[in-house]
């Protein structure tokens, strides 16, 4: 209903986007999404606009397209399961602990063909101070971080990792680039960040 709404350039370069990075917008496969945003403008008014979003399924299906992979996961952790952490030389998880209701963090992981491997893992805390630094919406209390954590913070963990660590192809770039912004030129990427102003990638 409020899709309807938006701005149908908005809609289709979206769209455009999808197509070109071969990610259907299919809620029940999770690659991508088209997600209403309502934007102040500078007269006050609001606008109803469209927002390309990547799942962190569609993440992981670009790094296996590309080749290069020999994993690619992202899990929540559970109370019991980090056994060991340290920034340099990596962490240790013991997935035989049982999950249960206490969700402490979440972790990303991929190994490359080459041999090459790395693990980001962040408290949960840490990902709702991410949340509250770089998304209006889950200041505001709405939006997909309030109505899918888990996912909102599986992928976040997984697109730090990949951005920082991973070697990217034209399609992890512009992944990268297009998620979670509204795009004004599907062809030359030439995007806004409404609900993320700072991009830190």
């Amino acid at each position: 209903e409020l899709l309807a709404k938006a701005e149908p350039s908005s809609i289709f370069n979206a769209a455009a986007v999808a197509a070109t990075l071969d990610l259907p917008l299919n809620n029940n496969l999770g690659f991508a999404y088209i997600v209403p945003y309502k934007t102040k403008q500078k007269d006050g008014s609001f606008k109803q606009v469209a927002q390309f979003q990547l799942g962190y399924k569609g993440f992981i299906q670009l790094a296996q397209r590309s080749g290069m992979f020999k994993t690619i996961a992202s899990t929540p952790i559970y109370d019991g399961q980090l056994v060991e952490q340290n920034p340099l030389t990596g962490y240790v998880f013991d997935f035989t602990k049982p999950k249960n209701d206490n969700v402490i963090g979440y972790a990303a992981h991929f190994e490359l063909l080459n041999g090459f491997h790395k693990t980001l893992y962040m408290t949960k805390e840490e990902l709702q101070k991410h949340g509250t630094k770089y998304s209006q919406t889950f200041k505001s209390g709405y939006g997909l971080w309030k109505d899918d954590f888990d996912a909102m913070a599986s992928k976040t963990v997984l697109k730090l990792l990949l951005s920082k660590f991973a070697p990217l192809s034209i399609e992890m770039q512009k992944a990268v680039i297009t998620d979670q912004a509204v795009i004004n030129n599907w062809e030359t990427e030439d995007v806004s960040y409404v609900d993320n102003k700072v991009d830190e990638v």
